[in-house]
């Protein structure tokens, strides 16, 4: 698939977004609640079945709904199934789903389900995410084409009775379901516009919130979609979510009073923000890693193991977190959290965790040596990157490390949606990035490097043997034995350093007091319908 491709979401934005006139920050109506609201990049698409980056799904997330949704607390909670029942070997699920509409008034029904899962797994619809859709049954094979979509484990039993047929038993399945990748489209008007149905005017909802217009580059504006079920009890009226890439200029922008919300903040400002704006930073751990990849498939260097543990050991985590941003940021030895359900105690680490780190800087410059590089024959390295302040801070600290062990290091930094349509056409040597689980679980993490993930799998790890470790923990019934088999798994991967994981995330966001119904948690998913504005005509939400 061409880059140019992958951007026409984006492009075709920009054009629509020409046509449009009018200030870049409206009044709030009269007798209305409104937030204003900072989401750091400007998404490239609002449909969830082609979504690939958090910032996007904060928007779809107020927009549509899934069979289940996210609580205040981020745990999953009943939304458009309000019961379900599940067979004694826990492959097949039955969901009821509630008499419910779409944002045009039509029904939704178990169809409208089918319909989505059979598309996300359509080469044509290039989902990022169709990986996760494998776990019903037949749906790798009807992604590879090698089954025909009928055949795929979901099924309308009447128009709202679905069900879903499972390759394995998932017991976190009403955790993945919030995931906006099981979210139903509406069959009604995608099979009428094809593509265009994500556009302003064109757009169908079945979530608390409607698209009302998107101006690429200063903002996209819902408003309360009257056709949710939910619709009395969701106070804000309209929400502008801004592209807000510049931290510090968000931060001024909170000061002033033009942003009630934004999800970030520059992390080494902490302590001046928590003078001048008291109450508004909210920090928590997050269930998330940034991260390092290798792009074995195009640089063949990266495919020796010498040299991908020589750079994974030679940076200096502990300066990263503790000198650079100071946010509670944790450095990270391994891929999956800690405090992720369902997974061991103390997981594993790489093989240098416990050097200091001039012994780790002894350790690459041999492993460097061996795989023949040194003075007279240096690794040279390109790092690609979204353009972040935090992320600047976290290069140039890599960079540096490299330099110290002989590596010549160049650094690209792109707009964000540009660095990941990079990444994922393989325009990269060393790519930075994070992952934020997409349910709490390791799996979110660990099955981002098999090898059937595809795009996602930044680095194109292929390990028969990390395959057949994640088959036999989904075959596993016992949840301890299960968790012991996902740590073999990770440390496998650790073992080979197919990426470099850098730090465990804080969750950061400038909240105005004003804004209630915010509540951290750990999977840092906060939707709107829960918020309300202190002060705004109908009070805060109770």
């Amino acid at each position: 698939m061409s880059l140019r491709r992958l951007l026409a979401p984006l492009l075709a934005a920009l054009a629509l977004s020409a046509c449009q006139d009018g200030p870049s920050r409206p009044p709030c109506a009269a007798g209305k609640v409104c937030l204003e609201f900072g989401n750091n990049t400007e998404p490239a698409t609002l449909d969830p079945q082609q979504s690939n980056l958090v910032d996007e799904f904060q928007v779809i997330g107020d927009l549509n709904v899934g069979l289940t949704t996210d609580a205040p607390d981020g745990t999953p909670i009943p939304a458009l199934a309000e019961r379900w029942e599940t067979s004694a070997d826990g492959l097949t699920w039955t969901f009821h789903l509630r008499e419910a509409r779409w944002s045009d008034g039509a029904p939704i029904t178990a169809e409208d389900f089918v319909y989505a899962y059979r598309r996300i797994l359509k080469p044509e619809t290039a989902s990022i995410y169709a990986y996760l859709v494998f776990l019903l049954k037949n749906g790798a094979a009807v992604n590879a084409g090698d089954a025909a979509p009928e055949t795929l484990g979901a099924r309308a039993l009447d128009p709202r009775t679905l069900e879903l047929t499972l390759e394995r038993p998932a017991p976190y399945l009403p955790e993945l379901l919030k995931h906006l990748s099981f979210f139903p489209v509406p069959k009604h008007v995608v099979e009428r516009l094809g593509d265009q149905w994500v556009r302003p005017g064109n757009y169908v909802s079945s979530g608390p919130y409607q698209l009302v217009s998107w101006r690429l580059g200063e903002y996209i504006e819902v408003e309360k979609n009257p056709q949710f079920w939910d619709a009395d009890e969701v106070c804000v009226d309209t929400i502008r979510y801004y592209p807000t890439a510049d931290a510090v200029t968000a931060e001024r922008g909170i000061a002033a009073g033009e942003l009630d919300v934004n999800t970030g903040f520059q992390s080494n400002r902490l302590s001046k923000i928590n003078e001048t704006l008291p109450g508004h930073a909210r920090t928590h751990i997050s269930l998330a890693t940034s991260y390092l990849s290798f792009n074995t498939r195009e640089v063949a260097a990266f495919r020796d193991p010498r040299v991908r543990k020589a750079l994974s050991a030679a940076v200096d985590r502990s300066f990263i977190t503790d000198k650079l941003l100071r946010a509670g940021q944790v450095p990270a030895f391994a891929f999956v959290p800690p405090g992720t359900a369902n997974y061991v105690e103390d997981g594993p680490r790489t093989s240098f965790a416990d050097l200091s780190f001039e012994d780790r800087q002894v350790l690459a410059r041999d492993l460097l040596a061996q795989a023949g590089h040194g003075p007279d024959n240096p690794l040279e390295v390109e790092i690609k990157t979204g353009n972040t302040p935090d992320t600047t801070l976290l290069i140039q600290a890599i960079q540096a490390d490299w330099e110290a062990v002989g590596v010549r290091t160049r650094l690209i930094q792109n707009e964000g949606q540009i660095a990941f349509a990079a990444y994922r056409m393989r325009d990269f040597q060393v790519g930075a990035m994070s992952w934020y689980a997409d349910y709490n679980d390791p799996l979110t993490f660990l099955e981002l490097l098999h090898s059937q993930t595809g795009a996602q799998n930044y680095g194109d790890y292929a390990n028969p043997a990390y395959d057949a470790l994640l088959a036999a923990a989904a075959a596993e019934p016992e949840a301890e034995a299960r968790a012991a088999i996902l740590a073999q798994a990770e440390t496998l991967m650790l073992q080979e350093d197919a990426l470099v994981p850098l730090l465990f995330v804080v969750n950061k966001a400038l909240v105005n007091p004003r804004i209630t119904g915010w509540v951290d948690n750990i999977a840092n998913f906060h939707r709107s319908r829960w918020l309300c504005v202190d002060g705004s005509p109908r009070g805060p939400m109770p």
